[in-house]
């Protein structure tokens, strides 16, 4: 029977805020930098301070999540983003805001982020579920979210930062952090997002319980390889690739936002449609299909030096196919993955899919200039494409259609030891009985 929407509803409005917050920070701290110093090495090392701590106290605060609670480290985690944030505009107009200071506020709003994230990732299936809302429904309206506040936040920002400066933009930045706080805090039941670990529970058990757990899932390490090896070729693509093929084509920046924004726009789309269809579809081909789409064509379309006009109508079907491809994933995991070992599965996994980031732009930069762009624009497309076919055709990729079968029920060392109490299942649906002491 379907419950109540509403921790849902306030669940998604929260994520959207600080999605949208983020990217207009990603627009107005730069170019503040930018302008005060005149530095694009010190713009660099602001960006760099603050997605180090991101992907590092993303994957290691799993154990904490779970330990205090999801619901607490979310709404915690926005208020202190937003003291954060809001401090840059206030020493800045006190003239007491030197760069050391500058770069540690930076890098408090990645430290804090990271975990932050993470606890909105973990509370999403029990909210999903108090509202009777298909996890495929769930996972894609959340990459209709992200994707919206990725697209409408830049524009905001930038409107923000052109008629009313880069402090009055971090100021909605830190607004949109606190209001998050408030709607976690206050709209949640506070029997969402309970903590899964009892009092006694020490931080390296609970990682190492992590660790074994992913060791035992194969589809879950494939999943995670694929989407490490695909991300750092997606980061040279971006950071790297695209703008140089824009600078030697003749198309000019201009071209970068063209195509960018049609992939944006039907990548929108495709995740509307994955809400609304994705749990009625087989997911293997939907899958395969949307990766094979969203992928390769677009290093290998620009390698071909095609008209501009191909190169966006490419780019505007991967986007379309990269809509379906997370919300499928998304449930997958959330099928697979016991629910108190959520946050510290989730946050290693996804360090290492962060992992690879940082380091794609470093090596397509290197790359291009020792091979050139044409030629490491085909080999990374190849590549691309070897990469998805290798994944999803090893035979744990089979488990992806069938999680009432495949689905191994554990018992975890963490969930039989000592008394406990009553503890959601890795389905969500029923509820591990609480043992005797």
């Amino acid at each position: 029977m379907t419950g109540s929407r509403r921790p849902f509803r306030a669940l998604l409005t929260a994520i959207s805020l600080a999605q949208a917050g983020t990217a207009v920070s990603v627009i107005a701290l730069p170019w503040f930098v930018l302008v005060t110093t005149g530095s694009a090495t010190s713009t660099g090392l602001t960006a760099f301070c603050e997605l180090v701590p991101y992907v590092l106290c993303k994957g290691l605060t799993g154990p904490v999540v779970d330990r205090l609670g999801a619901r607490l480290i979310s709404w915690t985690a926005d208020a202190v983003s937003a003291l954060a944030v809001g401090l840059v505009p206030l020493l800045h107009a006190l003239d007491l805001l030197p760069l050391w200071a500058l770069l540690l506020l930076v890098a408090l709003v990645g430290t804090v982020r990271g975990p932050g994230d993470l606890s909105k990732d973990v509370l999403l299936p029990e909210t999903a579920e108090l509202g009777g809302v298909p996890l495929e429904r769930a996972t894609g309206l959340l990459g209709v979210v992200n994707r919206l506040a990725s697209t409408v936040g830049p524009v905001g920002g930038g409107a923000a930062v052109a008629v009313a400066g880069p402090m009055t933009a971090l100021l909605l930045n830190a607004a949109a952090f606190l209001g998050g706080s408030l709607i976690i805090g206050g709209l949640l039941p506070t029997g969402v997002g309970r903590p899964a670990d009892g009092p006694g529970q020490k931080y390296w058990e609970g990682f190492r319980e992590g660790v074994r757990f992913l060791r035992g899932e194969p589809l879950v390490i494939t999943v995670t390889a694929l989407f490490a090896a695909t991300n750092l070729l997606d980061a040279a693509l971006s950071s790297v690739l695209l703008p140089v093929w824009a600078r030697e084509s003749g198309h000019g920046p201009s071209a970068i936002g063209l195509v960018a924004g049609a992939m944006g726009v039907t990548a929108l789309g495709g995740s509307l449609l994955a809400a609304v269809y994705a749990a009625r579809l087989p997911r293997r081909p939907v899958f395969l299909t949307g990766f094979l789409i969203a992928g390769a064509p677009r290093f290998l379309v620009l390698a071909l030096d095609l008209p501009l006009w191909l190169v966006t109508a490419v780019f505007a079907a991967s986007g379309f196919g990269a809509g379906f491809v997370n919300p499928i994933i998304g449930a997958v995991l959330l099928e697979r993955i016991p629910r108190p070992l959520l946050g510290r599965v989730r946050a290693i996994r996804d360090s290492v899919v962060w992992a690879g980031i940082p380091v794609g732009g470093l090596l397509g930069g290197l790359a291009a200039s020792a091979a050139g762009p044409t030629l490491v624009l085909t080999v990374a497309g190849l590549g691309y494409l070897l990469v998805t076919l290798f994944a999803v055709l090893r035979p744990e990729w089979r488990q992806l259609d069938r999680p009432g079968t495949a689905l191994r029920r554990r018992t975890s060392p963490l969930l039989t030891r000592g008394c406990r109490p009553d503890l959601p299942s890795d389905r969500g649906a029923t509820y591990v009985p609480r043992l005797p002491c």
